[in-house]
């Protein structure tokens, strides 16, 4: 089987990571920071290794604006409900992940102004549109760094320094960037980040997390217990505690922090390297094949390794189940769950097949997709 369907979630994990999360769960399954027995004592202090790891990775100030979360999308959530207030503005773009959009849809009802910057057919982001944007309510600016449908890679450093010389917050998707492209939250002036633990950082599903920005005090989207300051009924003002609620999910967590270790090991430089190389390979491929539609950037360097693409005739979840089925090929039809992405590239009637790759990933891989569509591109006709 080749499996393409990374920006979905990577597969395989490495081998540390599976045994990172069942050494957690076999030798030292207890609550952390809610007892003091040594199985306790021990995944609490994994907890917050984990967090020093994601701390230094990111550049973030402390280990303590580490705050873990579900998934992307529940840091997505937490940031978002946590910043804006009934009469704040927020800006996003157009190749926004529902993930981004759904919440800000669902405050707008509450007052919240929203304005969607237009990306170009590319999924391209000019900084200059988002300045014309800003208003004088202007709270938040919220993009992806790469999108999870055409891989484009957006100019967060330029919007970081425009937020932070008008005083707005900056939240960034790092849902397709984290562990490919090189993040620095203080460098980059990035207030806030969501990332997954389960796709470039290569941990388990399940796994994500919030950066906040040393100082920045968001509003709890949850209550309940941390372990921390029980005799009160408010929620702890300390970060993480005050936007971590319920016992944490150390066995993934375990996992997320052997993903992290194995991508520094690795070099963030030599992973993108690799999936720069099969991206553009397959992108070169392509060009040769009759009826194939490519949708982003035409240079692999200006992309993450995700490529969405059509046939003149065939429906985006036809092509995915011919791949499957005869060829052993898993990749990703339809929408991505990125509507507003799709109107942008003129798609959102279709969709697109989406190929996303890994760091294990081969060149023969690609090579065999690249035989399997034109073979599939002959028998169309």
């Amino acid at each position: 089987m080749i499996y393409f369907d990374n920006a979905a979630t990577t597969w395989p994990k490495p081998e540390e990571v599976y045994r990172a999360v069942e050494d957690a769960m076999r030798n030292f399954g207890g609550n952390p920071g809610r007892s003091g027995h040594r199985m306790a004592l021990a995944a609490a202090r994994l907890v917050y290794e984990a967090r020093e790891t994601l701390a230094e990775f990111f550049n973030a100030e402390s280990p303590t604006n580490i705050v873990f979360t579900m998934n992307a999308t529940d840091a997505l959530n937490t940031a978002i409900k946590g910043v804006l207030k009934p009469g704040d503005h927020v800006i996003t773009t157009s190749m926004e992940h529902n993930s981004v959009a759904r919440p800000i849809f669902a405050l707008t009802k509450s007052g919240v102004e929203w304005d969607i910057v237009r990306c170009g057919t590319d999924g391209s982001l000019d900084p200059d549109d988002v300045v014309k944007a800003i208003k004088p309510n202007t709270r938040l600016i919220a993009i992806t760094h790469a999108s999870n449908v055409t891989g484009t890679i957006m100019p967060v450093g330029e919007i970081g320094k425009i937020a932070r010389e008008r005083g707005i917050l900056l939240l960034v998707d790092a849902a397709q960037s984290a562990g490919v492209l090189d993040i620095d939250v203080q460098g980059m002036n990035i207030d806030l980040l969501a990332f997954p633990g389960h796709k470039g950082l290569y941990g388990p599903q399940g796994t994500g997390g919030l950066y906040v920005r040393e100082g920045l005090q968001l509003t709890p989207i949850r209550q309940g217990g941390t372990g921390s300051f029980s005799e009160e009924l408010e929620q702890p003002e300390i970060l993480p505690d005050r936007l971590e609620c319920g016992t944490l999910n150390t066995p993934g967590i375990a996992g997320l922090a052997a993903g992290v270790d194995f991508v520094k090991k690795k070099g963030l430089k030599n992973i993108r390297y690799h999936e720069e190389q099969l991206t553009q390979r397959f992108l070169e491929g392509l060009k040769e094949i009759d009826g194939v539609t490519v949708y982003g950037p035409e240079k692999a360097a200006d992309r993450c390794a995700v490529i969405s693409l059509n046939f003149n005739n065939l429906d985006s979840a036809e092509l995915a189940y011919l791949l499957d089925s005869r060829f052993d090929i898993q990749v990703r039809p339809g929408l991505h769950c990125s509507p507003l992405a799709h109107r942008t590239l003129g798609t959102e009637d279709r969709g697109t097949v989406r190929f996303s790759f890994s760091v294990f990933n081969t060149v023969e891989e690609i090579d065999r997709a690249l035989e399997a569509l034109r073979e599939i591109s002959l028998s169309s006709r």
